[in-house]
């Protein structure tokens, strides 16, 4: 002991850390955050050109985020199965055909039929993109490699919210997918040569619970878009309601009896879990969930282009990425229901903001609602999965974190879905359109934040020990989060 104390040892020659691994996980997941947000802009230049009805053009948005929502969790089994890289290559490659098949489409049901290829290829690619990422690097160059992944995923959803606009505007709407390809090939060569595979693991993969819950989402979904389209006592809808409900049904029994459950029905009993599933998904339909409404009534009715509305929609982005780049540390110290209650109500009062537009119709009546439910969801994204992991076992930890995103993003199918049915109800009076659309976002927020506050509190009589201590909270929260504008 005295010898290395007197006399230093020669220092150790330190392995290189290799960044191009990932370079090749922030490609990909700049290019799906890309595509969640590229198209909103686009939809009147795309209905313009194939001839999409107002449902059509629904679809072009919802469809990508169903895929997403209904996979998520049934990827992530299956990456643990078959091992991960061979599933982000499948989802890379499958991504890049389904992109072109977008931008060569001839009709809206094609390009629907591509988004939803996409959104399946974006579901394997989700679920695995940050399990490589925690597989290649440590330590303190895993902590690193999380801090570049995250501010790459905030980008892509400011990137896509402009390009989407100014592609359309100089180059046409197909461009928003063609433009893109190029990135793909390249994301496609440095996963091959970069990332190493994870070990498989042998586990079942719940096929019939995977099943039930994408239908259930789909159903769900098309039950709301066809209700506005046809009215709510139509057969399609009732039908539509029905599958939906057996669905949900058959999703909670399969699970329950599952010797391999994606979600462990023990998880909804506990009730800061459920709160976050609460706040996921409202947090998401609140304040993206109204976007593709907002840049429709932009672009038909203040006469704003494609551009003009890239720039305006981009507002609520960069105030999202900048608080939760700049605040995301400090979110972390007080208690979960107040962050996460507190900022739901807020993206909330945020949508209830919209009701300047009946005083002043044009796009900086907008201004105010776009500032605050962005500073909102800046809030809640970098908690809420740290939140849901230490709110169950520690073995249940990445089915949870799973969850919650699955979580948002069905909130945000269902949102795109809502809020089309709602802004096409007011026929020519698209200003009220739009305003009645935030005001329901608006009130569900409100009510979500109230209700995830109670849950996320902690019972008086639970002993400090039970609960995860300052130390965990702020390990936790360096555990990022996935994509939020997608």
């Amino acid at each position: 002991m005295s010898a290395s104390l007197d006399s230093p040892a020669p220092p150790a020659t330190a392995t290189p850390v290799s960044w191009r691994p990932l370079v090749a996980a922030c490609l990909g997941t700049f290019l799906l955050v890309l595509y969640t947000t590229i198209v909103t802009v686009a939809l009147p230049r795309i209905g313009a050109d194939l001839g999409g009805d107002f449902t059509a053009l629904q679809w072009v948005v919802d469809v990508f985020t169903v895929a997403l929502a209904g996979l998520l969790l049934g990827m992530g089994s299956l990456s643990d199965a078959l091992g991960r890289r061979r599933v982000y290559l499948a989802g890379l490659v499958a991504f890049g055909l389904s992109t072109l098949a977008c931008g060569v489409a001839g009709s809206v049901t094609a390009l629907v039929a591509a988004r939803a290829a996409q959104g399946v290829a974006g579901a394997a690619m989700f679920a695995t993109i940050l399990p490589l990422v925690g597989l290649t690097y440590h330590g303190q160059a895993r902590a690193r490699a999380f801090a570049v992944w995250g501010t790459v995923a905030g980008a892509g959803g400011a990137v896509g919210t402009v390009a989407g606009g100014v592609l359309a505007d100089l180059l046409g709407w197909r461009w928003i997918f063609l433009a893109s390809l190029p990135l793909c090939v390249a994301a496609l060569i440095l996963a091959v040569t970069s990332l190493a595979e994870s070990p498989p693991g042998g586990q079942r993969v719940d096929v019939p619970g995977i099943v039930a819950f994408t239908l259930a989402a789909t159903a769900m979904t098309y039950t709301v878009i066809n209700g506005g389209d046809h009215g709510w006592g139509a057969t399609g809808t009732l039908v539509g309601a029905g599958v939906a409900a057996l669905a949900v049904v058959g999703f909670v029994l399969v699970e329950r009896h599952s010797r391999a459950p994606m979600v462990p029905p023990s998880l909804f009993g506990t009730r800061a879990f459920v709160g976050v599933l609460v706040v996921a998904f409202s947090y998401y339909f609140a304040a993206f969930g109204a976007l593709p409404v907002v840049s429709l009534w932009l672009q038909e009715t203040t006469g704003l282009g494609p551009t003009a509305t890239s720039v305006v929609l981009a507002l609520q982005v960069v105030v999202f990425f900048l608080v939760s780049a700049l605040l995301s540390d400090r979110l972390h110290r007080p208690a979960p229901s107040l962050v996460l209650g507190g900022a739901t109500v807020l993206i909330g009062l945020g949508c209830a903001a919209a009701v300047l537009v009946l005083a002043a119709p044009g796009w900086p009546a907008l201004l105010p609602m776009l500032v605050i439910t962005g500073f909102g969801a800046g809030i809640v994204s970098p908690v809420f999965p740290a939140v849901a992991i230490a709110a169950v076992p520690p073995s249940y930890g990445g089915t949870a974190g799973a969850a919650a995103n699955s979580s948002r993003q069905l909130g945000l199918a269902l949102g795109i879905a809502l809020c089309g049915t709602i802004y096409r109800g007011h026929g020519q009076d698209t200003t009220g359109g739009v305003v009645q659309t935030l005001l329901c976002c608006a009130a569900l927020a409100m009510a979500s934040g109230l209700v995830a506050a109670h849950l996320l509190r902690r019972p008086r009589q639970q002993n400090r020990s039970d609960q995860p201590n300052q130390a965990d909270r702020s390990d936790q929260s360096r555990q990022p989060s996935q994509p939020d504008h997608t």
